[in-house]
């Protein structure tokens, strides 16, 4: 028995089959196409509503403490005041003063819908002031160890400043 040789290479010549592969291809493609969602699904949300409450709802909308920290003509702290109170002494009083009328103002219960949780900050320091003075107020009014049990309690979680004139 004699095979047939191709005469340029002197190899048998194999032919693969195109059509089965384009039908395959083909069969894909329609596949993907009918499959393939291009709008998500509307209205279809999973949302835990929370229960309704006895009494009135709470509109406690409070508006920001204002600190503002002044600086004298070297950089060092000249004034601390809070909502227009200003505090007296050295500074390490000024900022315990500060500490104070922040914890007589929120208190210092915490959880879900408290003073604590709901206060924000708003710092006003002049542009000249010595950094680690604004440290020392963000550490003050952030929160305290307490002198009783020794632990610490957060006082205002929310800082944000004021934008200067030097900037």
């Amino acid at each position: 028995m004699k095979l047939r040789k191709n005469e340029v290479h002197g190899r048998e010549k194999i032919d693969v089959p195109m059509t089965p592969m384009i039908d395959i291809v083909f069969q894909l493609l329609v596949f993907f196409i009918m499959t393939f969602k291009i709008v998500a699904m509307e209205g279809d949300f999973n949302i835990n509503m929370p229960q309704a409450a006895q009494g009135a709802p709470s509109t406690s909308l409070q508006v920001p403490l204002k600190l503002k920290l002044r600086a004298g003509p070297n950089g060092a702290l000249q004034s601390v005041a809070l909502n227009n109170t200003t505090f007296d002494g050295n500074v390490q009083e000024k900022f315990a003063q500060l500490q104070d009328a922040i914890v007589q103002q929120i208190g210092v219960s915490d959880g879900p819908s408290s003073a604590q949780e709901e206060s924000e900050i708003e710092i006003d320091a002049d542009f000249q002031l010595h950094y680690h003075y604004v440290i020392r107020a963000i550490t003050a009014v952030t929160g305290r160890v307490d002198p009783k049990t020794g632990e610490v309690q957060k006082l205002v979680e929310k800082i944000k400043f004021a934008p200067g004139a030097g900037a």
